[in-house]
């Protein structure tokens, strides 16, 4: 955590987070970054209400209306909603492992949460909202779905021919994933700064 805090940490030139270039004799406080880093993290948490509300209502919606039916058809036999419940991680992985990803879910949400007060990158905040949204989302089955708290099966209906079925949640924290994959790539920093190695 001290090493992803130190990555994010804020950035000293104004250039790198959108403000006007520094002239001679400018002080650059701290009440002129601030609004800026509210703003992302206004994004960040915007974001991540969105992806957790269509979530939370798509699986609302599943339980209520396709569980224990067949399966519907959204392309014929290439797309289909189907209603399963996965006890393992994205896509129906490690099904053995509910608590370990109950966990680990909580503390993705914990480090993010901390680490939006020195976010000063737009994309950086989109990425780690749809994270935060998909984190949030799958956490909230795996409290309170059953077979109980912290073991609880997530509700995955997507079913894409030839894949596995998955959620809206899922969607969103691969989708977060490719992001900051990405902008990694691009040499942006969190902090808005650009680096070239």
């Amino acid at each position: 955590m001290a090493e992803a805090e130190r990555i994010i940490g804020t950035p000293e030139n104004p250039e790198a987070v959108g403000g006007e270039p520094e002239r001679p004799g400018d002080v650059v406080g701290e009440d002129e970054q601030r609004p800026k880093g509210r703003r992302k993290i206004a994004v960040l948490f915007a974001v991540a209400a969105v992806a957790y509300a269509f979530d939370l209502v798509s699986k609302m919606i599943v339980v209520a209306k396709l569980e224990h039916h067949d399966a519907i058809e959204v392309f014929g036999e290439w797309l289909r909603f189907n209603a399963i419940r996965n006890a393992g991680a994205a896509f129906g992985f490690g099904e053995a492992f509910t608590i370990i990803f109950t966990c680990i879910a909580a503390a993705v949400i914990v480090v993010i949460a901390r680490l939006a007060r020195k976010l000063y990158s737009l994309p950086w905040a989109i990425a780690l909202g749809l994270l935060l949204g998909g984190a949030l989302g799958n956490l909230t089955d795996r409290i309170f779905r059953a077979p109980g708290v912290f073991e609880g099966a997530v509700v995955d209906f997507i079913a894409p021919k030839g894949f596995a079925v998955f959620n809206l949640a899922d969607s969103a924290i691969v989708c977060g994933g490719i992001l900051i994959v990405l902008l990694s790539f691009k040499g942006l920093d969190p902090d808005g700064t650009v680096h070239k190695d």
